[in-house]
């Protein structure tokens, strides 16, 4: 399978999912956790209260610091968050370079179809960064990955010694497996087409979760 060999860029020091043991790749990864207090509702927490973290945490140039925008959408912004959130995340890759401390990454794989309305055919092309930033906006996915991020940040607070946020979450990468053709994938700036990487800071990941646990800010 092409996906499967090419490299996923510098978030993972170009490995490829096939370089990585299975005792370095867990999949689906499942998780629950309570919304602004669970069974007792401590506070109100919002949507739009969502896209104010980013904006704290995000310069505006980055990629997805404009998907705080869609947030502020009427229908969106006020909705509120309330009981428990589960979900079953698609892999999580624990990552060990030499002299650096272990990492780990959010995977997510989408079968997205970006190809030009003007024409049938799709080409590894459809999958630049650009493009991916434009799907993921489009189909709220910066939130998804915000969402599972919170999630692994829960579960390395309990289980990684020594946690760091700004260490140990190594970011996240979509996996647009229609766009991976192998180890001759095309790259822009240095990022194959097909892999769309981020890693937010883990400062946003640690107040986007004390929020959505009902401690403002």
């Amino acid at each position: 399978m092409p996906a499967y060999r090419t490299p996923l860029g510098p978030l993972a020091t170009d490995r490829r999912l096939c370089d990585l043991s299975p005792v370095d790749r867990l999949a689906e990864l499942t998780f629950e956790f309570g919304l602004a207090g669970g069974d007792t509702t401590t506070a109100e927490v919002t949507v739009g209260m969502i896209g104010a973290v980013m904006r704290r945490h995000l310069p505006p140039a980055a990629p997805l610091a404009r998907y705080a925008d869609a947030l502020d959408d009427p229908v969106l912004a006020g909705q509120v968050l309330r009981g428990y959130l589960n979900g079953s995340i698609d892999a999580v890759l624990r990552l060990s370079d030499p002299g650096t401390p272990t990492r780990y990454l959010v995977v997510d794989y989408k079968t997205n179809w970006l190809g030009r309305p003007d024409r049938d055919e799709l080409s590894v092309g459809d999958y630049t960064p650009a493009r991916m930033t434009e799907a993921m906006i489009h189909a709220h996915y910066p939130l998804q990955a915000l969402l599972y991020s919170v999630a692994l940040h829960r579960l390395l607070r309990w289980r990684q010694p020594g946690y760091d946020p700004d260490v140990h979450l190594g970011g996240i990468m979509y996996l647009f497996i229609r766009g991976m053709a192998g180890p001759d994938t095309p790259r822009v700036d240095g990022v194959p087409c097909g892999v769309f990487s981020w890693r937010p800071p883990g400062a946003l990941v640690v107040e986007l979760s004390a929020l959505l646990d009902g401690r403002q800010r």
